[in-house]
């Protein structure tokens, strides 16, 4: 039988493939890096304030191989797995990793490690480091997809596709329109992220948070400069106070990735949709098999983006149970709590964001699938129009009975060209192509250099004709030809 030290980690990725390849950043390994990192961090600061030796911190940070705030300690040389068994019985690691921090250290520099402090500073601050490094590939990822989206965006501007509300074909739109709103809950995710990664803080206020320790060991100022020197080694924001229970920097961080794993989440689902068999409107550029069925390509990527999806928002709830309501000073089993979730999160939007980039930029549109699709219904993607202009010339009944008898069979070309109706106004009032609204503008303001959000449209959009003094419009009721409809479709 194998011994515990020679089997795998519990967790590889086998039930989570959306997160494999992706997670590196937030194994337990780097949690250990981390941790390691904030305790060496915490002796530089005081040897920064002139109140550790320099010697001593010297020594700490030569023995445990300090490459900066942002490259840590990587080459520290704990035992992570003797770390995991002792974890237990204090329930956390920072109690058995300062005993075996201290143990390798001369007894002049022991004294500086971990001094005046507690296991959440260590823990807390760690935590804000894992999160630094995978928001940043986030981001990264995002910003992928974005310049992705944007050039779809831009290429399919003007390609007329079906809309559909509540599953049912609505009215047109445009490939383009559809790649913008994707687009902007991308943008807006990524800048969601990029304000939580630039405002992660260091943890450091003593065992409950008044750094009374800090206080006693330096003196008041001194004490209070702390914080942001220990912050400033490892490159993270200086707190304004303590955060042990007011865990806003969780809530907001677990919130912003949720919001990106959303954002991701909602392409991968509209990808599945349109590249059902029967739609085929999308296809990834390469899609998965079937271990029973050889002739399916299965959108793979969207799979994994969606599975993600749909389990990030339990747990950002999740934190804000434990985070949000933790109790005293430091509560019992909410802080712990965080752990895994938090970790779990950071996980999944790392996997999330990255199959999403490679996703998007490799996205196909197939235009006969969407010509095709667009005709389905025989022009009664247009029946909103042809209220909205019909009805006030034949009154609504009219056009009521002219779109059923449209759809009962013959398209609606056959209907609402019966009469004395010039071919020309039916073949306009009916193009589909004529009926987008402002699609075209609300793509060019998403995909502009100045990379507007979307929340302001801008006047832009109310291009007017300079003859009339009209905003710019398709045929409507005022433009209608004045001749009287058929029988079956004049008023009774």
């Amino acid at each position: 039988m194998p011994s515990d030290r020679d089997r795998p980690p519990m967790d590889e990725g086998l039930l989570s493939p959306v997160t494999v390849g992706h997670d590196e950043t937030v194994t337990d390994a780097a949690y250990l890096d981390a941790l390691v990192t904030a305790e060496v961090a915490l002796a530089r600061a005081y040897g920064e304030l002139g109140l550790a030796p320099a010697e001593a911190v010297d020594e700490i940070e030569a023995e445990f191989g300090w490459q900066g705030g942002l490259r840590g300690c990587p080459d520290h040389g704990v035992d992570l797995t003797a770390l995991v068994a002792a974890s237990v019985a204090g329930g956390n690691p920072v109690i058995p990793l300062v005993a075996r921090l201290r143990e390798r250290v001369s007894d002049d520099a022991r004294v500086w490690v971990h001094r005046g402090a507690t296991s959440q500073d260590i823990v807390d601050t760690a935590a804000m480091l894992l999160a630094r490094t995978a928001t940043s590939k986030v981001v990264a990822a995002l910003e992928h997809t974005e310049v992705s989206l944007r050039s779809l965006a831009r290429s399919r501007r003007d390609e007329v596709a079906a809309a559909r509300t509540l599953t049912q074909h609505a009215v047109p739109t445009t490939v383009g329109l559809r790649a913008t709103a994707w687009l902007r809950g991308v943008a807006r995710a990524k800048e969601r992220v990029q304000e939580v990664e630039h405002n992660l803080p260091a943890q450091l206020g003593g065992a409950a948070g008044t750094l009374a320790s800090f206080a006693e060991i330096a003196g008041p100022e001194p004490a209070a400069d702390l914080p942001a020197a220990f912050a400033h080694e490892l490159g993270l924001a200086a707190p304004d106070a303590p955060w042990h229970t007011t865990r806003w920097p969780i809530t907001e961080l677990g919130d912003a990735l949720v919001q990106a794993i959303d954002a991701v989440g909602k392409i991968a689902g509209d990808v599945a949709t349109l590249s059902r068999t029967e739609i085929g409107e999308l296809a990834e550029g390469s899609g998965g098999g079937s271990s029973a069925m050889p002739q399916k390509r299965n959108p793979a990527a969207s799979v994994l983006i969606r599975s993600a999806a749909l389990r990030a928002p339990q747990l950002g709830a999740t934190l804000h149970l434990a985070s949000a309501l933790a109790a005293d000073e430091r509560p019992d089993g909410a802080w712990h709590a965080e752990w895994p979730t938090l970790r779990e999160l950071l996980r999944l939007a790392l996997g999330a964001t990255a199959h999403a980039s490679a996703l998007v930029s490799d996205l196909h549109v197939d235009t006969d699938a969407v010509a095709r699709n667009l005709g389905a219904t025989g022009g009664l993607i247009v029946a909103e129009r042809l209220s909205l202009v019909l009805g006030p010339v034949a009154g609504a009944e009219a056009v009521s009975r002219l779109v059923s008898d449209a759809a009962a069979g013959g398209g609606e070309r056959d209907h609402v060209g019966r009469g004395a109706t010039p071919e020309a106004f039916v073949a306009d009032l009916l193009d589909p192509a004529n009926y987008t609204g402002l699609a075209g503008a609300l793509v060019d303001d998403a995909v502009a250099p100045s990379g507007r959000s979307g929340a302001d449209v801008g006047p832009r959009f109310g291009a007017h004709d300079a003859r009339s003094g009209r905003a710019a419009h398709a045929p409507n009721a005022r433009d209608a030809p004045q001749t009287p409809l058929s029988d079956q479709e004049e008023n009774p």
